[in-house]
């Protein structure tokens, strides 16, 4: 596993890379508090297989990569910065896998530029429209996204309370299921001048809804959610199928939390292999 440096326009985002540089590519995003390395198993299981497997520090999380307006993380940005890194990396069509904010961004690709993907994988987040209709529609899926309330006041407020008595509401957001070191190492990072706020303005720059458009997605589709997602409930997850158009699998792994890729790698790893092989 090798870092690799992906530079669009003036923006410098570190990746990490492993697998035959011309495997069929396949891109992974993470979401927040996450980092590239969230997908390090993941990464060399596809590599094994022989995949070219690139997970980037995202906009906000690369410190090169990091405008400190609210409106340079809206999520046409974020979508403009995956057919970016494809192009960069010499990839007309690929695969996408995601997670957590990742997984928003990836389907709000998918349905904007579906002539780019092979397939699409997304682990926890259920389709966009899925969630805006559950959060309106579903007390106890508004209840989950009070965090998303939280992370968008302004002010630095969100940002004061995480980081507070050795970042220890940061630490708790990982409910104990990534690994302890890999903790540390966010924490380290998220507490660098700037970053928290960048990150979190991934939140600012959407609506308390979370209301973000994304066209139904026609492409073979994997979306694997854990039966114990704190923030993420059963209602949108069953209602993701109806924004689905394309071959769809959907998998619950029971008893598995919101942290699908450092929680159960091999698990995962076995289910976006079987996808992309089919």
């Amino acid at each position: 596993m090798t870092a690799v440096e992906i530079v669009l326009n003036d923006r410098r985002y570190n990746a990490i890379a492993a697998g035959p540089v011309d495997g069929e590519l396949v891109l992974l995003l993470h979401g927040w508090p996450e980092f590239a390395d969230c997908w390090t198993e993941e990464i060399a299981a596809l590599a094994e297989a022989g995949y070219r497997a690139v997970a980037v520090d995202q906009r906000g999380y690369s410190p090169g990569a990091r405008p400190t307006k609210v409106a340079d993380y809206h999520v046409d940005h974020l979508v403009a910065d995956v057919l970016g890194f494809a192009d960069a990396l010499g990839a007309q069509r690929f695969h996408l896998v995601a997670h957590d904010w990742g997984g928003i961004v990836a389907w709000a690709f998918a349905g904007a530029h579906p002539e780019r993907l092979k397939t699409l994988a997304v682990l926890a987040t259920p389709h966009p429209s899925a969630l805006g209709k559950a959060i309106a529609e579903d007390e106890d899926q508004s209840r989950r996204v009070d965090y998303v309330r939280f992370f968008r006041q302004p002010g630095g407020i969100a940002e004061e309370s995480l980081l507070a008595d050795g970042a220890a509401r940061l630490r708790n957001a990982y409910g104990g299921k990534v690994p302890a070191p890999l903790v540390e190492e966010n924490v380290r990072r998220l507490s660098e001048p700037g970053a928290l706020s960048a990150t979190l303005n991934w939140y600012r720059a959407a609506n308390d809804q979370l209301d973000i458009p994304a066209r139904p997605s026609t492409v073979p589709t994997l979306y694997v959610w854990g039966s114990e997602d704190a923030a993420l409930g059963p209602v949108a997850a069953h209602r993701t199928s109806e924004f689905v158009d394309g071959p769809y699998r959907f998998v619950e792994l029971t008893g598995a939390s919101h942290w699908l890729p450092e929680e159960a790698p091999a698990e995962v790893g076995a289910l976006i292999l079987s996808h992309l092989a089919g």
